[in-house]
């Protein structure tokens, strides 16, 4: 198995994408775990939320072996620092991954019929700005063998914009979420009612931290 600091030898880009491929593990479980909340499988919720909770953990020890081994006196195509903030936002996604897992461990959510399909489109719609997010990561090595400029670059930076849609579009169908939340709130429970509120934030998360990350890769490549 290669070691992150020969990944580092074929590009500065390749350990990155290594950690990514992890937090889309972590990703991947999501729509399977709010669907086993949905259909009242407790036992399943508490193994996706542990399969999450041990990607994570995967994640983090690709992460730390990045920053143990990120070169300090070879010369990189960008800023080592640059590298780093993109490490750290694709590592915030993989712990609101798990934090959402620990969230439906807690009680059974009460779903109440108005806003069923609402929440569908908003976790669709976080998920494909990660997504999204995630092809922009994938893209860097093609982006590095352009010299960071001409059609790849403008590529990226379309990627970008179409992250930054998808994060909005989430938005807006939060907004209709909460609205269907507090004109439901005399049929949820407190407890019901506050988790609902937590777990709308912690989703939102997904499609503003992949925002985020989309745009520390373009502020990257404007630094060139």
């Amino acid at each position: 198995m290669r070691t992150i600091a020969k990944l580092f030898g074929r590009s500065p880009f390749v350990p990155l994408q290594t950690h990514m491929d992890r937090v889309a593990q972590c990703m991947d479980r999501i729509p399977d775990i709010f669907e086993a909340s949905k259909a009242g499988d407790r036992q399943r919720v508490e193994e996706l939320a542990a399969e999450i909770s041990k990607l994570e953990h995967k994640a983090d020890v690709v992460k730390n072996d990045i920053r143990n081994h990120l070169p300090k006196g070879m010369f990189l195509p960008v800023d080592r620092g640059n590298l780093l903030e993109i490490l750290s936002i694709q590592d915030d996604i993989a712990d609101k991954a798990e934090n959402i897992g620990v969230l439906l461990t807690l009680k059974p959510l009460q779903m109440v019929g108005e806003f069923k399909s609402d929440f569908k489109a908003f976790l669709h719609k976080n998920i494909e700005a990660f997504e999204s997010a995630q092809a922009v990561i994938q893209q860097l090595d093609e982006l590095l063998e352009s010299g960071f400029g001409g059609a790849e670059a403008q590529k990226v930076n379309e990627m970008v914009e179409d992250v930054a849609l998808k994060e909005h579009e989430a938005d807006l169908i939060q907004r209709q979420l909460l609205k269907g939340l507090y004109a439901n709130e005399d049929k949820l429970s407190h407890g019901s009612f506050d988790l609902w509120s937590r777990v709308f934030r912690e989703v939102a998360q997904l499609s503003n931290l992949s925002e985020k990350l989309a745009n520390r890769v373009r502020m990257t490549l404007e630094l060139k």
